[in-house]
């Protein structure tokens, strides 16, 4: 009788435990939420044992009051993790999850809360659609907006219910030549940000298409003409005289006007503004050098500024001023410059001139400079102007395949009086030299964070009589360019893109 009491008990207690009946869902623990695709909200949880499905509701404010802005119901474990989309950027949200199960009573809610972050509907902006005073900015159809607002000057756009079908909106009353930023709001949160910078005004300029003889133009024209070229090829074939500070600048910067056999002679203290142009070589006289200070003076030329413009093809070199000259500033920025020889002249030479300030950033050289220097700057410019100190500034560039020789020289810098600054640089494929010059002054304050790719000679070597190498915080990474060989240089080495070495249009 005991035993048959005792194994009754133990039936008993065994069924209570395994048929256990509760009036409830159990709550579901571990709820986390993670931010996915900026808006998308992923949900994890632990599934209860006793529940069917799970219900989601998400609100805009923290006391879950109202209706809430999504409610997803009929979820099962196989589903889980769940993502919530369809949500507004920039939001901080409350969400909580409840189980569900035929026959009891849902279980209470279990909660927690994640911001959005801003999104980008916005598309990447045409250049096509770009003018001086206008921008045409597009993002997903039909996705909802209020409003265009762009700084600088604080422009509001209001989206109107056409624009949102179409994706569109145009925004005037913009400035040439300025940088802009945009965003898309839907009420006071970002929904898209886009970044551009507006043309040139070319309002009063001399407008000059590719049937027009444009080496007359420059060599007759006044004092501060701006010449527009449209696109084309302009064939020159001739050394052309500039007597005059004048601008020529293409009207579509991505569609550059090509000048074929130009050089440009300067005189009488010109200053020279060139961009979004494409210079060929190929054609020009003697294989003179691009540009050449043509004039000796005592005073001072003006401005050179060659910017967001294609260099290639001219034997002698890019720069030459062999006469007593002295130029106010020489700034070299964003160009890809290509095929300079560089036989009979250095590639930016010196000879009894000098620059109060040279600046040669963001640009990206290659297959050039093969059997002479880079900078060339003899002690005769010092001579003819005794009070300047001319600072050189070398940053942020690509230099590839360039001085090859083992005597070639980076800088070649014998000027009295002079300060070189040189960072974030990338040198790669080149057996030249920094300098062998003891007069060569780098600033070793600034002569920081530049890579050295298969450039061995440029941190160290045989070289002792004057020799300068780089024993600044540098690198000798490969920076894996795309297809150097045609001109690609887009670096895959994230910590030099991550650290902006080398011309920054490679590092997108």
């Amino acid at each position: 009788m005991a035993t048959v009491c005792l194994s009754a008990c133990k039936k008993d207690n065994l069924e209570e435990i395994t048929t256990l009946n509760v009036e409830r869902v159990f709550s579901s623990p571990g709820l986390t939420a993670t931010i996915v695709n900026k808006t998308g909200v992923k949900l994890t949880w632990n599934a209860v044992p006793n529940a069917t499905s799970y219900t989601i509701e998400v609100y805009d404010n923290a006391d879950f009051t109202g209706t809430p802005v999504k409610s997803i119901a009929s979820i099962t474990a196989a589903q889980l993790p769940y993502t919530v989309t369809g949500l507004i950027g920039d939001t901080q949200y409350s969400i909580r999850v409840k189980g569900v199960a035929q026959g009891v009573a849902d279980s209470k809610w279990v909660s927690t809360s994640a911001k959005t972050e801003s999104e980008q509907i916005f598309q990447t902006v045409n250049q096509a659609k770009i003018t001086a005073t206008s921008v045409v900015l597009n993002w997903t159809p039909g996705e909802t907006a209020t409003s265009v607002t762009v700084t600088p000057g604080n422009i509001t756009h209001t989206i109107t219910a056409a624009e949102i079908a179409a994706g569109e909106a145009t925004i005037t009353g913009l400035t040439g030549e300025t940088d802009y930023t945009a965003k898309l709001l839907a009420g006071t949160k970002v929904r898209g940000t886009a970044a551009f910078t507006t043309l040139y005004n070319f309002t009063g300029a001399t407008l000059v298409s590719p049937s027009d003889n444009l080496a007359t133009l420059i060599t007759n024209a006044a004092a501060g003409t701006v010449f527009g070229l449209a696109p084309g090829t302009y064939t020159v074939n001739a050394d052309v005289i500039a007597s005059k500070s004048i601008t020529i600048r293409g009207t579509r910067p991505t569609d550059r006007p090509i000048i074929n056999g130009m050089v440009l002679r300067l005189k009488a203290n010109a200053g020279l503004t060139i961009k979004d142009v494409v210079l060929d070589g190929t054609g020009s006289l003697n294989g003179n050098q691009t540009f050449i200070y043509d004039e000796a003076s005592d005073n001072v030329y003006g401005h050179f500024l060659l910017e967001n413009s294609v260099v290639k093809n001219y034997t002698k070199g890019l720069f030459y001023v062999n006469l007593k000259t002295l130029i106010e500033s020489v700034t070299f920025k964003g160009n890809v410059i290509s095929n300079i020889e560089c036989s009979g002249g250095d590639f930016i030479d010196f000879r009894s001139g000098l620059a109060k300030t040279l600046n040669f950033t963001n640009n990206t050289v290659y297959a050039s400079v093969l059997a002479r220097d880079f900078f060339r700057m003899d002690p005769a410019g010092s001579t003819n102007f005794q009070a300047i100190t001319s600072v050189i500034t070398v940053a942020t560039n690509t230099l590839n395949g360039i001085c090859n020789g083992a005597g070639n020289r980076l800088f070649y810098v014998r000027l009295a009086k002079h300060e070189i600054y040189f960072s974030k640089n990338i040198v790669a494929n080149s057996g030249g030299i920094l300098t062998n010059q003891v007069l060569t002054t780098i600033v070793g304050a600034n002569f920081t964070a530049n890579n050295y790719f298969n450039a061995p000679t440029f941190i160290s070597g045989s070289v002792t009589v004057g020799a300068k190498y780089d024993t600044g915080t540098f690198t000798t990474l490969n920076p894996g360019f795309t297809a150097a060989a045609t001109g690609n240089f887009t670096v895959s080495q994230s910590d030099l893109k991550t650290n902006g070495v080398g011309d920054p249009r490679w590092r997108n």
